[in-house]
């Protein structure tokens, strides 16, 4: 017995042996292995996709998120963790403010890195072992250390060039609706260089244009829900009436990143992502009130005025309240592209303003007011200019 055993365990072995020679000996056998190294890039085995789907599986994604601490990047970052990704958060916080996004995946699905946005080394490292990269890095106003060419321009463009030397095939960047280089806001001016230079960089990359979104930690809405603190007057240039707003729901832009990513024709597309409903932004932020059950009582400011209290707010070393930019911004009229995809074509119905703004508002309203029905208050007209 034990001889036959010895000598069985003596065949498999030999047999063993030799496959190990013959393949390690085979040129065929190495040139593959070389070529699927380099294809893999040193991937981990955790992104093939396997499961039913759902947090617990894997769905074959892993993204580096630039910019999740932001507001659309918790969105982001929950959609993502939800269908079982795996997903690389660089960061320049304390490690303590960022926590709340851990419990938005399984465990040790989250990676959270340090990294140096002027560091080419660091953008490297950061999507080393990614096979998708989005770019949701954004600021509202310019501080001394970056400029608004500094976070919508170099930083993308050098994130780019990362993704497209790395070989990466999915690279999301995130612009704006109204981005033009003529216009007034130096926002949306260097918003529309980063598209051009994003584009230079990786030809393929995926350009997202959303209009003002809007959800619960946002700055649109609550922006004009909280002037309430200033007087029940709400300063509007022109009252608002020659400026026409189409917002888009926040969730909605979180889904359409999804959906681009797990999209094999959405590269190298352009995507122009708004609202179901244009409305005057008179006729918005009224209604804004309406449902916050807050006395509305608009007023017409001029430009340069509003200007001049903007620059004080603006003088707050923190994080300004509002800025002479932000208000130019947010008095541009939304425009208008039927030639570019949107919502739909990526399998996305928006959502109404007049169904999400419960969710936004009611912290703004009166105790007494809290469970009031959102049928008191009117809906705000559109129009289809």
């Amino acid at each position: 017995m034990r001889k036959q055993i010895g000598g069985l365990s003596c065949i498999v072995w030999s047999r063993i042996n030799c496959y190990c020679v013959s393949s390690l000996c085979s040129p065929a056998v190495l040139s593959a292995a070389s070529v699927s190294t380099v294809q893999q890039r040193k991937l981990h085995h955790a992104i093939i996709p396997k499961g039913k789907g759902g947090r617990s599986s894997s769905s074959g994604i892993a993204a580096t998120v630039f910019g999740a601490t932001g507001f659309l990047g918790r969105y982001v970052v929950n959609r993502l963790g939800r269908i079982g990704s795996q997903i690389v958060i660089p960061h320049r916080c304390d490690q303590y403010d960022i926590m709340y996004l851990k419990p938005m995946a399984d465990l040790g699905q989250i990676m959270f890195m340090e990294w140096d946005a002027r560091n080419k080394d660091s953008i490297r490292q950061a999507l080393e072992h990614s096979n998708v990269v989005i770019n949701l890095v954004g600021r509202e106003s310019e501080t001394r250390n970056y400029s608004f060419e500094d976070v919508f321009v170099t930083i993308p463009q050098q994130i780019a060039k990362a993704a497209r030397e790395a070989g990466i095939t999915k690279f999301v960047h995130m612009s704006h609706l109204n981005a033009d280089i003529r216009s007034q806001s130096k926002y949306l001016r260097n918003k529309a260089v980063g598209e051009t230079a994003v584009r230079d960089e990786f030809p393929d990359a995926i350009i997202l244009k959303p209009s003002e979104m809007y959800g619960r930690e946002d700055r649109f809405f609550n922006y004009y829900a909280n002037m309430r603190w200033f007087g029940n007057a709400i300063p509007l240039i022109a009252l608002g009436k020659k400026t026409v707003k189409q917002p888009v729901y926040v969730v909605d832009v979180a889904k359409a990143i999804i959906n681009a990513v797990r999209d094999p024709d959405a590269n190298g597309k352009t995507y122009a992502l708004v609202g179901p409903n244009r409305y005057l932004l008179h006729d918005l932020v009224e209604y804004i009130y309406a449902v916050a059950h807050r006395t509305f009582v608009p007023y017409p400011l001029p430009r340069p005025l509003y200007h001049l209290a903007a620059k004080v707010f603006a003088l707050n070393p923190f994080e300004p309240w509002t800025s002479p930019d932000k208000v130019d911004r947010f008095h541009i009229t939304d425009f208008k592209y039927p030639g570019l995809p949107g919502l739909e074509d990526l399998g996305i119905t928006p959502s109404t303003v007049e169904q999400k703004a419960i969710e936004i508002l009611r912290r703004h309203r009166r105790y007494r007011y809290l469970e009031a029905d959102l049928e008191d208050a009117k809906p705000a007209k559109t129009v289809n200019y």
